[in-house]
């Protein structure tokens, strides 16, 4: 739980956040990563070294094995807290709220960023905690192309590559197509602003054909940036009077995919399916994919 993570980090100092850095870089090379090689990242004396892990364990920051050799790995409640510290360092958050979403492969929570330069009002924003790889890392690695031909790498680091693979969409994206957009970006996690209205799942609508309209109209500007999302759904789009968000992005294709005409019309498949489920509406889709397909970016 986030709660516990910052709960935690406020009893923290700096040598326990150096060894917990001490370690995420250890794990770049090392599935656990011994004790003598934290010693020489860390430079913390192996007394203080050694009772500062199990502090650090206690709180669950800190896994430890003894076969085939001393060893330590961080894991994701760790790993929110660097990416917490730093966010708070750069002055980027200065407070933490609720969860608002778990998800298999995320955790969204509410945050707070002071104004520019101390002038203005508070922002809400929000942070999105990556989790990929938290419930199959063979099945993630096997369908997520920025995983392919990465023979060592550990939980944290398929989170991390995800995070960075959508902040780098939504900056492309962004504010062309009707994304929320991105403030910060470190390790797994992503600060952004916080999307208009409500997800699409949980609102009635009063003119569904023109949310849908609006949707698609999304899904083109997309396809004329060279991109799909391929992963669209009434979970990770947000509705409001004026238009529609999407959300969601780390499973994006480019156009030029292979299975780019699949994964469009599978995006496209997707909402009008739940459109005439739940508002008997009815579209043409060999039309809207034309459409959507009619003007791609050179």
């Amino acid at each position: 739980m986030i709660g516990d993570v910052i709960k935690v980090f406020k009893e923290l100092d700096s040598k326990d956040l150096r060894i917990l850095q001490g370690i995420e870089v250890g794990m770049k090379h090392y599935e656990w990563v011994p004790m003598d090689e934290l010693l020489k990242i860390t430079k913390i004396p192996f007394s203080t070294l050694e009772y500062k892990l199990r502090l650090l364990k206690k709180k669950n920051l800190v896994v430890m094995t003894n076969a085939p050799y001393e060893g330590y790995q961080i894991y994701f409640d760790a790993y929110d807290t660097l990416a917490v510290n730093t966010f708070v360092k750069r002055g980027t958050i200065s407070a933490i709220g609720d969860e608002i979403g778990v998800g298999k492969e995320s955790v969204v929570v509410e945050a707070i960023k002071e104004p520019e330069l101390g002038l203005g009002e508070l922002q809400g924003v929000i942070i999105k905690f990556h989790r990929e790889g938290r419930t199959s890392f063979k099945s993630v690695k096997r369908v997520r192309s920025h995983l392919e031909n990465k023979e060592h790498f550990s939980w944290i680091y398929a989170a991390r590559l995800a995070a960075k693979r959508e902040a780098d969409i939504m900056n492309r994206l962004y504010p062309d197509v009707s994304v929320p957009r991105l403030i910060d970006n470190n390790r797994h996690a992503l600060v952004m602003e916080i999307a208009e209205g409500d997800l699409l799942y949980r609102t009635k609508l009063e003119d569904p054909g023109w949310f849908f309209d609006r949707i698609m109209d999304q899904l083109k500007k997309t396809y004329e940036k060279g991109i799909i999302h391929s992963d669209i759904s009434a979970y990770n789009v947000f509705v409001y009077d004026g238009g529609v968000q999407i959300i969601d992005w780390p499973q994006y294709v480019e156009t030029n995919h292979p299975h780019a005409d699949e994964l469009l019309e599978r995006d496209v498949r997707n909402l009008l399916e739940y459109f005439k489920r739940k508002y008997d509406l009815d579209r043409d889709i060999p039309a809207i994919l034309d459409e959507i397909k009619a003007s791609e970016e050179s």
